[in-house]
């Protein structure tokens, strides 16, 4: 795989923390000009403390279309773009604020559908979104999720046919839960309760760390050979 990232230029969207983070962070020891992009200065900042020397970043909000398409007019085409980072409140069909729903379907649909729309990617490069196994197996309090995962790899393999006139694949990679810090709202016990119960739970017998997910998210965007593929990487967490 890093005889195919080197010399490469990626953009990691979400890339200031979680898996987003970890796909940066693989990507740029593999010798790919990295630049990792997030609506947030401060995070964008501290996620580049921690990141290999030689990765930049850039503000964007994949929410905001204009600005995303600014920002791909403003920049030379990308050979793998990632769109690793999402927020979205959950909650049960009929207990989830419909404002909260509907900012979850703008945030990770639409701003799919907005980089979809925008990506300027070389010819022989990748667009791969992150989804999750809600799409699979949905719960109860996490409706909206599973719908919107759904929706996102649906998105994927019509942007598949839709680019391949252009030689660029599209592929979406589907996790379970992972140690990412969209945990820490729950607190450190709260945190391990939910990891240990999901480890009980799994096959694999742990949760997943953010470079597994990574390391999945750059398979398929160096695998020449793959276009319009969910690929889970969910520790068994569908057959479950």
């Amino acid at each position: 795989m890093d005889e195919l990232l080197a010399g490469r230029r990626v953009l990691v969207i979400g890339g200031s923390s979680g898996i987003g983070e970890a796909t940066a962070r693989r990507a740029a020891r593999a010798g790919a000009g990295v630049t990792i992009a997030a609506r947030g200065a401060s995070r964008l900042e501290a996620a580049l403390a921690r990141l290999p020397a030689g990765v930049t970043a850039e503000c964007m909000d994949v929410e905001d279309e204009a600005g995303t398409a600014a920002f791909f007019q403003r920049q030379p085409p990308w050979d793998h773009v990632v769109l690793a980072g999402s927020a979205t409140r959950v909650g049960s069909v009929r207990d989830l604020p419909l404002e909260d729903a509907y900012a979850a379907m703008q945030n990770k649909f639409w701003g799919a559908y907005h980089v979809g729309r925008n990506a300027l990617v070389a010819a022989g490069g990748s667009l791969t979104f992150v989804s999750g196994v809600y799409s699979q197996r949905p719960v109860v309090q996490a409706v909206l999720q599973g719908a919107i995962n759904a929706a996102v790899e649906s998105l994927a393999r019509g942007l598949a046919l839709e680019l391949a006139p252009r030689q660029v694949r599209v592929n979406t990679v589907s996790p379970s839960t992972t140690a990412t810090p969209l945990w820490d709202r729950l607190g450190p016990q709260g945190r391990e309760a939910k990891f240990d119960a999901m480890a009980a739970r799994l096959p694999v017998a742990r949760v997943a760390d953010p470079d597994d997910i990574a390391q999945a998210i750059l398979m398929v965007a160096t695998n020449r050979f793959m276009t319009g593929a969910t690929v889970l990487v969910d520790g068994g967490d569908a057959l479950v």
